[in-house]
């Protein structure tokens, strides 16, 4: 009987670890991909600046 118990015990608790293993790698695989967002957001709005900037400094390349 002390068998069965110790075993659903266990059983349970390897469930109850395992979900917070899960939930765990989940909030940080979210917290890398917002900061990945960002930095490419910020990359994104760099390039643009950088091609305004040199179009407005090489307006003859532009054709304008």
């Amino acid at each position: 009987m002390f068998t069965i118990i110790a075993t659903v015990i266990l059983y349970v608790f390897g469930f109850v670890f395992l979900y917070g293993v899960i939930r765990l790698a989940f909030r940080h695989a979210m917290e890398d991909l917002e900061a990945h967002r960002s930095q490419t957001l910020h990359a994104e709005q760099m390039a643009a600046v950088r091609d305004r900037t040199f179009a407005a400094e090489n307006a003859f390349l532009t054709g304008s």
